[in-house]
This record gives structure tokens, sequence and C-alpha cells, in this order.
């Protein structure tokens, strides 16, 4: 079985498709169904415990970060970002290197090095892939071209993205916790400067945070990253759970790292958050009914930043992405680079910032 041909790449939504395969899918599900008793285990006590003691954990906000509004950038979305980022002012940037395509990882250095990097930080995203998720001397290879390329860049990389969905292709957090350990044991024995960070989990799903962040593994996370999205139909004021608004959702994780053992600093990265825009499928990460306007995507940027900018318990948080039709600040179809509105509220948020 060519098990990659399972994962297919949407290049319109940049994300995989849903795995097509249901009986390779429920293969794959029953296989690692032992690690739903973890999961539930750890959930069952900390889960509501994090809640009861989420609001006893508080942070002052750091006044004049520069660092803390963060842009994705993408290899495939073309030189032109270069001119962006510098109109834009950000000063932090998250830049996508995947497994599937460590042949090509000259290309990606070399157009990460085309950047003006010197007042810059740069986080470079590992996108896992399942070969590399199921053979371990492959993954220990091909991470150490890549710490050995991108040190002279950056010394913080994320260990995945989007764990806790299988079309990216880990079927357990179990999968992802030896994937983090294999990388881990590698940067210990040859690049003792890096930083790791994880888990990466996506959604509001700190179930699956829980487990990654509470386990008998031998690993740590130098830092912690989570793909924070909120209500895709409405405003990040917008509640789930009956009290789960984004204020809040921040508070709980915020606790749970103060609480895992498994973490070295509280230091939180949102690496990747953004609304979908209506009228733009197939380019669209979701369907219609969750799409919004620009009018509204700007108003619901600028809130989503201040919100975790307040609460004081997150470092950065990380837009994606610069160029994407159908959820980023630039459109790019046709050819043609056309700025939204969210764009110039984003300038306009990072030039106050400075200015302060």
């Amino acid at each position: 079985m060519n098990i990659n041909n399972k994962f297919v790449w949407d290049q319109y939504s940049d994300q995989p498709y849903p795995i097509a395969d249901k009986t390779f899918k429920k293969m794959m599900r029953k296989k690692h169904i032992w690690d739903y008793l973890p999961l539930l285990g750890t959930n069952l006590i900390l889960f509501p415990l994090s809640i009861f003691v989420m609001k006893l954990f508080r942070k002052k906000p750091k006044e004049n970060d520069i660092y803390f509004y963060g842009m994705g950038i993408n290899l495939d979305k073309g030189l032109e970002q270069i001119e962006l980022i510098e109109e834009l002012g950000v000063k932090s940037l998250i830049f996508r290197v995947p497994l599937c395509d460590i042949d090509n990882l000259d290309s990606y250095y070399e157009f990460l090095t085309k950047f003006n990097l010197k007042d810059k930080k740069v986080l470079i995203n590992i996108v896992q892939d399942r070969e590399n998720i199921e053979d371990t001397e492959l993954l220990k290879i091909n991470i150490y071209k890549i710490f050995s390329k991108f040190e002279n860049i950056t010394h913080e990389f994320q260990i995945g993205t989007t764990i806790n969905r299988t079309k990216w292709g880990f079927f357990s957090i179990k999968e992802y916790l030896n994937f983090y350990k294999t990388i881990q044991d590698i940067r210990d024995n040859s690049f003792k400067s890096i930083l790791l960070i994880g888990p990466s989990v996506i959604d509001f799903e700190y179930h699956y945070t829980i487990r990654a962040l509470f386990n008998n593994f031998k690993i740590k996370y130098d830092k912690i990253s989570s793909l924070l999205y909120v209500d895709r139909r409405g405003a990040p004021q917008n509640k789930q759970m009956v009290i789960f608004d984004t204020k809040n959702k921040i508070d709980m994780l915020y606790s749970l790292v103060k609480l895992s053992p498994k973490t070295k600093t509280d230091d939180i990265y949102i690496t990747e958050v953004n609304w979908p825009l209506s009228g733009t499928a197939p380019y669209a990460p979701t369907s219609e009914k969750e799409c919004v306007s620009e009018e509204l995507y700007a108003k619901y940027m600028v809130d989503y930043f201040d919100i975790a900018q307040q609460s004081g318990k997150i470092k950065r948080v990380f837009w994606h992405q610069l160029i994407a039709a159908g959820y980023g600040l630039v459109d790019n179809r046709d050819g043609n680079i056309r700025k939204t509105k969210a764009f110039y509220e984003l300038k306009n948020l990072i030039a106050k910032n400075i200015v302060k």
C-alpha cells in the first residue's frame, strides 16, 4: 500500500482533503483505539480542574511587543510576499517546511533568505506526513537536514501542525508524542540551542491538548503552540459550551500550560487563525455558510488580536496567512494582488503598537 496516496493536498485551501478511503480511515482508528483510554483518563480530571482554576492565573500584557503580530508565508505564494511583509511591518513570520517535500529543501531555504530577516523572528513549521510518522529512521534523517539547513536563520521550530485531524496524518496523540520524542532526541544530541514548540492542536478541542500536555513520555515543550480558531460563523466574542469565548479559551489554555509538567515556560504562540471569506469557493477552507464578508473578517481580526494581547497570556499570534484568496489578507486570483481591508487594518495595528 502506498500510504501517501491516502492523503491528497487541496491546493486551493492549502490543506489536505478529508481522507476519501473510509475503510483505511476506519482501520487506522481501530489500530489506535487504545489511546482513547489515557485520553479519557486525563480529561476526567484535568478538563474540569483547568476550568476551575483558570481565573486564578493572571498575567499583565506587555506593551510595545513588536513581535506579537505574526504572519504566515508560503513558498508557493511567490516573492511578492516580501514587499507585502515590509509594508505590513510584521516582525514575526511562520514558514511551513513540509516533510513530504524534503527533496526541495534548498528551495525553501533560498526563498526564506530573500526576506529581510535582520529585524525579524522566524518560526519554522515542520509539517508532518504519514511516511515520516511511520518511518522513524527516515524522520531522523529528514529532521537532521532541516535543523542543519535553518539553524543559522532561527532557533524556533514548531513540531507538527493540526495534530488532531487525521487528514494531516496522525491517528492518535500517542503517535504525535512518539514523533515529537524522536525529534527532541535529535535536538538534545546535536542541536542544543534549538527550541521545540508544540503540540499544535487546532480549534477548541482541549481534550487533545490535555493528552499532549499530561502523559508519561519523556518530553518537554519549550513553548506551546495552539491553532486557536473560534466561532467560524461569528465574532471572537461568541461562546461555545456556555462560557467559552476567545478570552476564556485563552484562560483555560494558559491554566493547562501552567499545570502541565511538560512545559518549560508559559509562553504560548497561536500559530494559525483566520476566518473564511464569503464568495471565494473553492479557495475557502469551509463551506459558504461559515464564511464572512471582508468587512466582518477585518473587524473580527482586530478584535481577536486585541483579546489575545489584552489577556497577557499569548506571546504571539500568527495570522494564517498573507496571500490566500479564501482566507488571507491578500487575494491573488487571476494573478493579481489585491489587498483586502484586513491588510490595512493589520498594518495600522502594527504601526500603532510600534509608536506607543
